[in-house]
């Protein structure tokens, strides 16, 4: 349901807007001047506001300006009197998005509000989507080890040395992989990711490096692999323990020479890639126990980058759920949580085998079913296990 509020001084307009607009299915909020309007703008949540100009303590414009600073994503329509028009249009020169006549005409009132919902609606949706293709999410963590991490991705980006990067699953390796191409001089060229782990190892070198029609029985066309499509930009090989030694010898090749061959092929093509790996694994326990080729590890390995798990970064944990309560609030279009800190200090305490991953699905719970406010008692009901 959208939500309303209506500043105007005299009773009997607000009266009949918030009756109106009650029986349209808004819920309204009223305010009697501007000065109370302000504080229940910045403590609420509206999709709307009806402002009227001349008030005491806070005049309409003066609410205006203030709230294009605090909220501009927020639609304030101007209602004016008869010798208020020219202000009004002011006001709507300022950024009010419309204003309305006193007294207010019914089918005017009702179409600009619903014009305001819209671009409200809008504008929630288009943050949303710049979020979700921003190119790369921040590294969020003031610890020392996130701080060596980002020293070391701003030396190595810039060259093509060829990165490793170590932890835990849902530790951030992605996220680094990401800032390395990102400050790259590849940046403008493509990044693609590969999960060794989620392809088949008998299709794993199609995926990689491509085939030719008739290569196999399913191959009813001719694929262009992982290699070719970064070529000029980043390849990132994620969890590559799990790949298979046939595909690692054929890697190795590529890294060594700068060529591959599509399966079913004969024909050598030159690319020009830069390769990231990651891994949950120990790679050289990997080599011991004959899983994984040394001379592989020795390419892959020229930089190595360690992510921590959480639990070694517990002091960067509140300003994670700060992140994770704007994103969640931003996703849902609603007021962010507040959350207090004994909940904070209980989620510090809590052993994180699901890293960042776990927190974030674990303050979106607690976002969902808590107050207003997120209690330590929220975080033992919602958060902790039994």
């Amino acid at each position: 349901m959208s939500q309303i509020l209506v500043i105007d001084d005299e009773r009997a307009i607000r009266s009949v807007l918030k009756d109106i607009l009650s029986n349209e299915g808004y819920k309204v909020e009223e305010a009697v001047d501007g000065e109370d309007g302000w504080k229940k703008f910045v403590a609420g949540t509206f999709d709307v506001v009806l402002c009227d100009i001349k008030m005491p303590k806070m005049d309409g414009i003066e609410f205006l300006s203030k709230a294009l600073l605090e909220k501009p994503e927020v639609p304030i329509i101007i209602i004016s009197g008869h010798g208020n028009i020219e202000t009004a249009v002011d006001a709507v020169k300022k950024g009010a998005f419309d204003y309305i006549s006193k007294p207010p005409d019914l089918n005017r009132l009702l179409i600009t509000i619903r014009n305001a919902l819209d671009k409200t609606t809008l504008v929630k949706e288009t943050k949303v989507l710049k979020r979700k293709i921003s190119r790369v999410q921040e590294i969020i963590g003031e610890s020392e080890a996130i701080q060596k991490i980002k020293d070391t991705i701003d030396k190595v980006a810039p060259t093509d040395a060829r990165v490793l990067i170590t932890g835990e699953n849902g530790s951030g390796k992605e996220l680094v992989a990401r800032w390395l191409h990102e400050k790259s001089n590849r940046a403008s060229a493509p990044l693609i990711e590969v999960n060794c782990a989620a392809i088949p190892s008998e299709l794993i070198e199609s995926e990689l490096f491509g085939h030719e029609k008739g290569s196999f029985t399913s191959a009813i066309k001719q694929r262009i692999g992982k290699f070719e499509q970064a070529n000029g930009g980043t390849l990132f090989l994620d969890e590559i323990g799990d790949m298979s030694l046939q595909a690692q010898a054929k890697v190795l090749r590529a890294l060594q020479e700068g060529k591959i061959t599509r399966v079913g092929g004969d024909k050598e093509i030159n690319v020009d890639v830069r390769v990231i790996a990651a891994t949950n694994k120990n790679l050289l326990e990997e080599v011991e126990a004959k899983n994984f080729r040394l001379d592989l590890y020795h390419r892959l390995s020229v930089i190595l980058i360690h992510v921590p798990s959480l639990n070694e970064r517990v002091s960067d944990i509140p300003l994670l759920i700060e992140k994770f309560l704007e994103d969640i609030a931003e996703e849902y279009g609603e007021a962010k949580k507040a959350i207090d800190k004994k909940a904070i200090e209980a989620l510090q305490n809590k052993k994180w085998s699901g890293n960042i991953r776990e927190l974030r699905n674990v303050i979106e719970r607690l976002v969902i079913l808590s107050g207003k406010t997120i209690t330590v008692d929220d975080v033992t009901n919602y958060a902790l296990p039994a």
